[in-house]
């Protein structure tokens, strides 16, 4: 799909809006699978925000999507063009708080939302790929474009709405100006040591025991000291993998589990305390992500399991209510959920009002190539620590990228090429597109 405008405006502007439909069958080895996504194909709504700047200056994003549905999804991003065709470069990259409100507000387009479900994951992928034109231009990657904005610029990318009784911009302007002063230490050691990562590979629920236990111990090998499991389709079996898990790890290392909201609120606690033997360090999604009070009670009932949420949560909103009622040890962005990088900025800048870490979500297709740009601007520039602070990363996909993760002694290096991240291989969306793909074309 393609909406374009011609000819071009003397100055450089946004001429095309590309959406591709591309699926990968990672459902052929279970990879990804879980207790609620059994056989999924990881899949991207992928976006390009082609330019007339003469150099070819584009934004690439995208929006996650296990499979059916993907469609639906690039129609959504698709139905922003118009909103986005014709507009000035320099006036998107120099104000994309502006762009994103100008995305978010549109009266007819909230409608189907507002701020929330297909509509509002495309307004994140088009605004991702702003980010992504805007620290291209500036030739930097995103986490040290946006480190190195003052604490004014950042503020003024944040919509405040809805989040005034939680957070001010005043108390939003504290935080960032009592880590300003740290951030050239913060950015050398970044790019010295890496960030801290945690690993689901061996974790998916269609593995064998022995596969889990192989895979467990090759990533304490490689340095990991965390990793996750996914749970919630058999007690029986999940008891005997997480003994598995700990007896090829043994006691140093964390294990949390991942229940992909699969339980009400009892049957929640009640798996976990059959877990609870094993030391998990924290269940992830034990219940709907719209159910905060669920989530307060599961987290009274389970302590010192550690609860974690948010890479369904739809909005800064629900993450707001979810800290406010000490529902949450542990927050869980995600770079394609929500209304791209701005919002994240909100969020990050509530966790850390209410001294909570975040640990990202990630695997899936580019997100631990986009999300580890949010967790090192937090470090730098937002929380300024470490502390209890791990990314998510999954072996697999990270070939398609032009600037694919790198992982070195359980971290995740910096990026140093310029964008978001996301940018995917010319020769994986021909490849990968759905349904005309060779890929594809060749399972008819």
């Amino acid at each position: 799909m393609s909406l374009a405008v011609s000819p071009p405006p003397a100055s450089a502007r946004i001429t095309a809006v590309d959406v591709l439909d591309v699926r990968f069958p990672t459902s052929e080895q279970l990879d990804g699978s879980d207790a609620m996504n059994p056989e999924p194909d990881y899949s991207a709504a992928y976006v390009i925000l082609r330019t007339d700047a003469g150099d070819g200056l584009e934004g690439h994003a995208l929006a996650f999507t296990t499979g059916r549905g993907n469609d639906v999804q690039a129609a959504a991003i698709a139905a922003l063009a118009p909103h986005v065709v014709g507009l000035s470069v320099e006036e998107v990259c120099s104000d994309l708080g502006a762009f994103s409100r100008r995305l978010v507000h549109d009266p007819q387009l909230r409608w189907l939302g507002p701020e929330k479900g297909a509509i509002h994951m495309a307004t994140g992928a088009v605004v991702n790929a702003a980010w992504d034109l805007a620290a291209k231009r500036a030739g930097q990657p995103v986490w040290r474009f946006l480190g190195e904005m003052s604490p004014e610029e950042l503020v003024a990318q944040v919509d405040f709405r809805w989040l005034s009784d939680a957070l001010t911009q005043r108390e939003a302007l504290e935080i960032l100006r009592r880590a300003e002063p740290g951030r050239r230490e913060r950015t050398d050691r970044l790019l010295e040591h890496g960030y801290p990562a945690y690993t689901t590979t061996p974790g998916w629920l269609g593995y064998s025991d022995e596969k889990l236990a192989r895979l467990a111990r090759e990533a304490v090998a490689d340095g990991f000291t965390h990793i996750k499991l996914k749970v919630g389709a058999c007690l029986e079996d999940d008891v005997r993998r997480m003994r598995t898990a700990r007896e090829a790890v043994g006691d140093s290392i964390r294990i949390a589990v991942d229940a992909n909201q699969r339980w009400d609120i009892t049957p929640a606690i009640d798996w976990m305390r059959a877990l609870a033997p094993y030391h998990p360090y924290w269940i992830e999604e034990p219940t709907s992500p719209d159910d905060i009070l669920g989530h307060a009670a599961i987290r009274e009932a389970l302590r010192p399991i550690k609860v974690a949420t948010g890479e369904h949560i739809a909005n800064r909103v629900v993450f707001k209510q979810l800290l406010q009622a000490g529902a949450v040890d542990i927050v869980q962005i995600d770079s394609a959920r929500v209304g791209g990088v701005n919002e994240n900025l909100a969020i990050l800048l509530l966790a850390a009002k209410f001294d909570v870490p975040v640990c990202p979500h990630a695997g899936g297709v580019g997100l631990c190539e986009m999300v580890q740009h949010l967790s090192m601007f937090d470090y730098v520039a937002v929380s300024g620590t470490l502390k209890d602070r791990v990314i998510e990363y999954v072996d697999h996909l990270h070939e398609h990228f032009v600037d694919p993760v790198r992982i070195a002694g359980g971290h995740y290096l910096a990026p140093r090429l310029p964008g978001v991240g996301a940018q995917m291989r010319p020769e994986s969306l021909k490849e990968y597109s759905y349904p005309d793909g060779p890929v594809w074309s060749a399972r008819v």
